[in-house]
């Protein structure tokens, strides 16, 4: 029977850091970002989905997606958020479930990183779930560092999410990721032993 593994966590929680080091494990992951990465790559199934809705304003020049146009007008509203949600939702989750299903005939254990997983209800999909978590400080200042945001706009992201602390009580799993990369690594190496 294959064990699948839930990974997830708010924007700019060390989702990544735990991926990589995961794989440098020898553990297969499914990246729900590079999925949807791929899905709106041009000619990709979102791609397609996003022009139909919002038209070829949300393009650069060379015909892709304008990713910071796109998420400045998806994240300028709920209702926008919302409309979003529903046109990318049910593309996503079909991608995602055959990825898993083919994975899972060659993997006795392997890795799924959504970072919505419990706001999608992805949780029965998953035998465990690991939470990467931090405090909303350190939170904000990593969104702000590493995406270039202003503060308002990083507070905004991170609002538009669950909480931290509202996911807690689904995860079995509780990576801190408030500390340096060593502490992280630890945790990781020590949730890996016990598979």
């Amino acid at each position: 029977m294959t064990k699948i593994i839930g990974i997830t966590g708010g924007i700019a929680s060390g989702k990544s850091t735990v991926v990589a080091e995961v794989r440098k494990h020898g553990y297969q992951v499914i990246d729900a970002d590079q999925v949807v990465h791929e899905l709106q790559a041009k000619g990709g199934k979102l791609y397609q989905a996003l022009c139909d809705w919002l038209g070829s304003d949300i393009l650069q020049e060379n015909g892709e997606l304008d990713r910071k146009k796109l998420g400045q007008l998806i994240f300028s509203s709920q209702e926008m958020l919302t409309k979003s949600a529903k046109l990318q939702n049910g593309i996503i989750r079909d991608e995602l479930a055959h990825r898993r299903d083919e994975l899972a005939k060659t993997q006795d254990v392997f890795f799924m990183d959504i970072p919505l997983l419990i706001e999608h209800d992805y949780m029965d999909w998953f035998d465990d779930i690991w939470l990467v978590h931090l405090d909303e400080q350190t939170q904000l200042e990593r969104l702000v560092m590493r995406n270039h945001f202003s503060r308002e706009e990083a507070q905004k992201r991170i609002a538009s999410q669950m909480s931290t602390e509202a996911k807690k009580p689904y995860a079995d799993k509780l990576l801190d990721n408030s500390g340096d990369i060593d502490s992280l690594k630890d945790q990781i190496d020590a949730f890996l032993a016990e598979l």
